[in-house]
């Protein structure tokens, strides 16, 4: 996590930006919290979505080593087959075809050596828990109502350790609300984004 959040920060000098409202969904989130341990100054407000502050369990990290095992002995199709269920809502499965077509051309676009090094990262993170009272800038979490990967309960514990910060469940969305339900995740963004002045 820290070598994203590294690149993240030369990718912005590199475009001469200074600060940003950093967004980040699912590994994102944990990148962010990386770059506020590493680089504190470059955020100015944060959108946590779908993610968590705890590091895995080891039942979590057991379930990393053998994605990990399964795209290396697979490939990445094979990955789509066994994410796409778990990080899609019932309905999105159902009702919305062209989205799980969307999620399964994006996984499948993943190279093996990027899926490993992705799953290893995020199996090796650090605990971020401690780190949510320090987080002095302000905050909006969002999370899918249906999401099996950072639950709504687990979500909400989250917001209520960092100091102002705002959670808003999108109904009818699992671990890919922005996917799922693009207007309501853009209204909120659009919102919290207004409120920062």
């Amino acid at each position: 996590m820290a070598r994203y959040a590294d690149d993240l920060v030369r990718a912005l000098d590199a475009r001469g930006v200074r600060q940003v409202v950093g967004c980040g969904l699912s590994m994102g989130g944990y990148i962010l919290f990386e770059l506020w341990r590493r680089h504190p100054e470059r955020l100015v407000a944060m959108v946590l979505c779908s993610t968590k502050a705890e590091p895995d369990s080891a039942e979590g990290r057991r379930g990393r080593d053998e994605m990990a095992e399964l795209a290396r002995r697979h490939g990445a199709g094979a990955v789509a087959d066994a994410l796409i269920p778990r990080i899609l809502s019932p309905l999105t499965l159902a009702a919305n075809a062209d989205v799980v077509r969307e999620v399964r051309a994006m996984v499948e676009r993943w190279s093996v050596t990027g899926i490993v090094g992705a799953l290893r990262a995020m199996r090796g993170r650090s605990d971020s828990v401690p780190l949510l009272p320090s987080l002095r800038v302000p905050v909006l979490a969002i999370g899918g109502s249906d999401d099996a990967i950072a639950p709504r309960a687990q979500m909400e514990m989250m917001t209520r350790a960092i100091p102002g910060a705002r959670f808003h469940a999108v109904p009818h969305a699992g671990h890919l609300s922005p996917l799922e339900q693009p207007r309501v995740v853009a209204a909120l963004l659009a919102e919290f984004l207004e409120s920062l002045g």
